[in-house]
């Protein structure tokens, strides 16, 4: 395994990089103020930033083949991890947010060619935002079999009954389609029961109820958490996304390059948490030297260091198993990154708040709102413990008659 930089990650990292220093970092402090004001749609300048990202040639870069920037996930890797030093700014003004990422991997794989006309070719300019409808409110959603709204068959439609929650980026006025998963024959096998079809957000009993709150943050800025509710709604057949019972499998093919991205993005959260710790011991005293003298604090930094270190090494090997031997072959690698990354970058955060006392856990430092991104990533795409369950029948497995 290789994990240096080849010419097309270095050019691509180079840029990005600029991107960050020139434009971004320099447009946090307004976009936050913005924020405030601009209810659930984006702060206006990030239509700025996002043609600025087009001219640089940094757009849509998760996406490999023809549709995106045609890199490998070790490629794309280092990218992300560049993106995690300002999450809520980067991966937007690049079009390469979630849950669009996501969703066009989706339907570039799976997608019909007006599907892909109508939404897909939208998404990739950026004009558009999408959902993706999973999570219940009244089953537990981390068995997704659990997954109780109907999707019937009517003719030649669809009718769609059921509640959904936490519903990224619903509340967005831009939210123009959600992808949405239901059990369209609850007789099948337990793993075909179930379908993705579109419905675009204008369709008739489709209520978007409320925004939820993550720890407090309504994370406004990119169109929030929504409870969604679908009363008789009806799409035509097209809208369904593959094929009937298809959606499990869908859902699976969808995580795998996302969960490479989450980590690696919490890979840079953690590295702009490092570097906020350490300059804020530098600068403080207490009990009459230097913060950063104190044994507890050098314990911190030495600690977070070893687990980005960690932590980076996993998330490579993972994206080079997934371009070299498929989703399935890096199944193990997937499942390790996700149970690991955001429980050891929730960690460092933790230490990098405790450094900067009372400040912390304010919001004139980015830490407060980092952690609460790292803490919902242990929900988000699974659980810990779901993905624990799987792994561990994977190794016992190796030892079973």
């Amino acid at each position: 395994m290789d994990f240096g930089f080849d010419e097309t990650t270095t050019e691509h990292r180079e840029r990005l990089l600029a991107f960050m220093d020139e434009c971004v970092y320099p447009a946090e402090h307004a976009f936050h103020e913005q924020a405030a004001t601009s209810g659930w749609g984006p702060p206006p300048l990030l239509e700025d930033l996002k043609a600025e990202a087009r001219r640089r040639d940094l757009w849509n870069l998760f996406l490999p083949g023809e549709h995106g920037a045609g890199l490998t996930n070790l490629q794309y890797a280092p990218l992300a991890e560049v993106m995690g030093w300002s999450p809520g700014i980067a991966p937007p003004a690049t079009n390469c947010a979630a849950p669009d990422t996501g969703n066009m991997e989706v339907l570039a794989q799976f997608g019909s060619d007006w599907q892909r006309k109508e939404y897909l070719e939208p998404l990739l300019n950026g004009e558009i935002r999408s959902a993706f409808a999973m999570t219940e409110p009244d089953v537990a959603s981390s068995d997704a079999t659990n997954i109780a709204t109907s999707i019937r068959r009517d003719g030649n439609e669809y009718v769609i009954n059921g509640r959904k929650w936490y519903i990224t980026g619903a509340m967005n006025p831009n939210c123009a389609v959600f992808i949405v998963m239901g059990k369209t024959d609850p007789d099948a096998p337990s793993h075909r029961q179930q379908s993705m079809v579109l419905v675009p957000r204008d369709t008739p009993g489709l209520t978007v109820r409320r925004g939820m709150r993550v720890f407090g943050f309504d994370d406004a800025d990119h169109g929030g958490h929504a409870e969604v509710v679908f009363e008789d709604v009806r799409v035509p057949v097209d809208n369904l996304i593959g094929e009937e019972g298809g959606g499990f499998a869908i859902a699976q093919a969808r995580l795998g390059p996302g969960r490479i991205h989450h980590c690696m993005r919490l890979i840079g959260m953690a590295e702009r948490a490092v570097e906020l710790m350490c300059r804020r011991a530098l600068s403080r005293n207490a009990f009459g030297k230097a913060v950063a003298q104190q044994g507890v604090v050098q314990d911190w930094i030495a600690e977070s260091r070893v687990r980005v270190e960690q932590l980076r090494l996993l998330v490579l090997k993972t994206a080079w198993l997934m371009d070299t031997v498929g989703n399935r072959g890096a199944h193990t690698e997937i499942q390790a990154i996700k149970i690991a990354t955001p429980a050891g970058v929730e960690w460092i955060l933790d230490k990098a708040i405790q450094v900067h006392g009372a400040g912390g856990l304010s919001q004139d430092f980015p830490l407060a709102g980092l952690w609460a991104g790292a803490r919902s990533l242990r929900f988000a795409d699974g659980p810990d413990e779901v993905h624990k369950r799987s792994l561990a029948y994977r190794e016992l497995k190796k030892y079973m008659g």
